[in-house]
């Protein structure tokens, strides 16, 4: 199969589906890089106000607009991004009369930035090839913050001449995006993600509690130990939050509970055993119970205090 013709210019003509906390900042990413942004929001007013902000933040010649549907977000479009959901919501703005499928040109691709099961990566990369399509399962991590800043890790599966056609114009919004196999490669790594982040997060928790009994200064232990073998990300970013009892940084619980749902259901599919996994999934419906769904993932220290 043939991918779409792309000349050696730094603009494309792009269509971004899905204007939530990471695909808005994203899309306005594309723009500000001089690529020509089409958008899709299922919320109309989200889509008009994205082109209200970023419109005049394109180079001389290019352009932001939005559509109604995602069909048409797409025609004419080298490359089509997307970040929604779930599983079921990439179904519906990539398959049927007005999904992406039905309105990209052959040869183009797909990149699908959600956080879904590998299951659907493939189901969706088969249906795109026997289209003349490709589909790139392209998960991200870092957050908000990293949608904001154009810095976001992309772990990515699918074929790897279409990985290679998209990366220059991702690399708008990307720190790396990392090509690591066949089809649905991209999600499973996310879920390997996940899973790090999950023990990560407890094992914080259970720490900070334990020092708080113990009577330490948790800002100053925490100044000492991150200069030592318990250093990680989650220490730097949200150890002194979490003693601050501070939780409005993000990722929301009900996001990684759907997340480590992807991780438990696959687990079943391979055989892999993870016992910590599927128990602090369980503290994280605690945490949802308290009233927690839309705290940030390290606010699990509740159910210590």
């Amino acid at each position: 199969m043939n991918l779409r013709s792309y000349e050696l210019t730094p603009s494309r003509k792009v269509a971004f589906l899905g204007l939530g906390v990471m695909g808005y900042p994203m899309a306005g990413h594309l723009a500000r890089a001089g690529h020509q942004v089409t958008v899709y929001n299922r919320t109309a007013t989200k889509s008009e106000a994205w082109c209200a902000e970023y419109t005049g933040a394109t180079s001389q010649n290019c352009s932001v607009n939005h559509a109604p549907t995602p069909r048409q977000a797409v025609q004419g479009a080298d490359l089509v991004f997307c970040c929604v959901g779930n599983d079921d919501d990439l179904r519906s703005v990539v398959l049927g009369d007005d999904g992406a499928f039905a309105g990209m040109p052959r040869g183009s691709i797909l990149v699908d930035h959600t956080t879904a099961s590998a299951n659907v990566a493939r189901e969706l990369h088969a249906l795109a090839t026997s289209k003349g399509l490709h589909f790139v399962d392209a998960p991200v991590s870092g957050g908000q913050a990293g949608a904001q800043n154009g810095a976001l890790t992309v772990m990515c599966g699918g074929d790897l001449p279409a990985f290679e056609a998209a990366k220059p114009v991702a690399m708008a919004f990307s720190k790396a995006f990392t090509y690591l196999g066949e089809s649905g490669s991209g999600q499973l790594a996310k879920m390997v993600n996940q899973i790090c982040i999950a023990g990560l997060v407890q094992g914080l928790a259970e720490a900070i509690a334990f020092g708080d009994k113990a009577g330490l200064d948790m800002n100053l232990v925490l100044d000492v130990i991150g200069k030592g073998a318990a250093q990680s990300w989650q220490l730097d970013n949200r150890g002194k939050t979490m003693v601050a009892d501070k939780f409005d940084f993000g990722f929301a619980v009900d996001w990684m509970r759907k997340d480590l749902g992807l991780v438990l259901d696959e687990a079943k599919r391979n055989g892999a055993r993870l016992p910590a996994t599927a128990l602090i999934d369980q503290f994280y419906a605690d945490v949802q119970q308290m009233g927690g769904r839309r705290w940030d993932t390290s606010s699990l220290i509740r159910r210590l205090k």
